[in-house]
């Protein structure tokens, strides 16, 4: 392959559609039109000599040249960018770039919804990508520069990621204000006697954390609801005699509808820790985020 025909815009091109495998989703990140980055393709194609791409059914398919291309070539290039960061002071008020951030539904609500609000005001350049957590591809994803940063409990951050605690949570019981048969406490057999709504993200399932817990005891609830999703559950509860427990950032703000309670029996709760990819640990603009992000879950407390 003669190298000197090859610039560092088509590498560039060429990282973003292994990426995201569809010509049309590539164009509009790289901000060209769909027959120009066409073209790059074909160039790639012939000085590489290889297919790289190939049309399916959906998007694109990439060859084994290209796969074996991918994450050494995403390296190399974050490499570069790392270089030419390097020495220049971050502005947050000037900044203009976008940090892809994964997190459960509980962590958008509890922590990324009040930072977003806040970073409006300090970096109104700084766009924030949220995308559902799937821990299973998280390392796939971080490498490939698809998430910047996720939220995760630790022993469940895949271990190729660097990690960083950002905060501890505890469990709370949650019945509406106006509960006919709770005010202001809950004994453990008032607990067990009401019906409870738990979280099954991945749907079905009717226990939880509180069951395991209640177990230990001898005793076990009703629950007569599942969800998918954490944030449904306070409103269910307001609107319902259900009781549920729930992390306790999830119904701080609820103060008004909601009685937030100590649960009778010592229920675990958990740590969240954020994670990101090695070769972004010194870019300045996500050790910025990266260090906001602490500040603020510590000025949560």
């Amino acid at each position: 392959m003669d190298s000197s025909r090859l610039d560092l815009n088509l590498l560039v091109a060429l990282d973003v559609l292994l990426a995201e495998r569809n010509v049309t989703r590539a164009a509009r990140r790289l901000h060209l039109s769909q027959p120009a980055l066409s073209a790059q393709l074909q160039r790639l194609r012939d000085l590489l000599g290889d297919p790289l791409l190939i049309p399916a059914q959906r998007g694109m398919t990439p060859t084994a040249r290209a796969l074996e291309l991918q994450a050494p070539l995403h390296e190399a290039l974050e490499g570069v960018r790392a270089v030419l960061a390097a020495g220049r002071s971050f502005d947050p008020a000037t900044a203009r770039l976008t940090i892809s951030v994964a997190a459960s539904d509980y962590m958008q609500y509890a922590l990324l919804m009040p930072l977003a609000f806040r970073l409006r005001c300090e970096a109104p350049g700084v766009r924030l990508a949220w995308r559902s957590l799937d821990a299973a591809q998280l390392a796939g994803q971080a490498e490939r520069g698809e998430v910047d940063l996720a939220f995760i409990t630790p022993e469940t951050a895949p271990e190729l990621l660097r990690s960083r605690k950002v905060l501890d949570e505890r469990y709370v019981v949650i019945v509406r204000k106006d509960h006919p048969r709770v005010t202001g406490a809950i004994d453990l057999d008032l607990l067990c006697a009401l019906d409870h709504v738990v979280v099954s993200p991945r749907g079905g399932g009717f226990t939880g954390p509180t069951d395991a817990a209640l177990a230990l005891h001898g005793r076990e609830r009703r629950v007569v609801l599942s969800v998918p999703s954490f944030l449904m559950v306070p409103e269910l509860v307001a609107r319902s005699d259900m009781a549920a427990l729930v992390p306790e950032r999830l119904a701080r703000d609820r103060a008004d509808r909601l009685q937030l309670l100590e649960p009778p029996v010592p229920v675990p709760g958990f740590t969240v820790a954020m994670v990101w990819h090695r070769r972004i640990a010194r870019h300045p603009a996500l050790t910025w985020f990266r260090e906001r992000v602490r500040a603020f879950a510590r000025a949560l407390e």
